[in-house]
């Protein structure tokens, strides 16, 4: 038991765990910004091609 209590110990004071946290929440702002972008990206590309699709017609 004091073997484990030593490795909790040993993890709570080590740095991993923040920097882990740290890099799920810049991943997660890094999907989020990717989405609006292919969303924005996809919205103009029907748009355009709509325009030339009616300018063929």
């Amino acid at each position: 038991m004091k073997k484990f209590a030593d490795s909790v110990k040993k993890f709570i004071v080590s740095e991993d765990g923040p920097t882990a946290v740290e890099y799920a929440v810049m991943m997660a702002l890094i999907i989020v910004v990717c989405i609006g972008t292919i969303t924005t990206v996809g919205t103009n590309a029907k748009a355009k091609f709509s325009s030339v699709k009616d300018a063929l017609s």
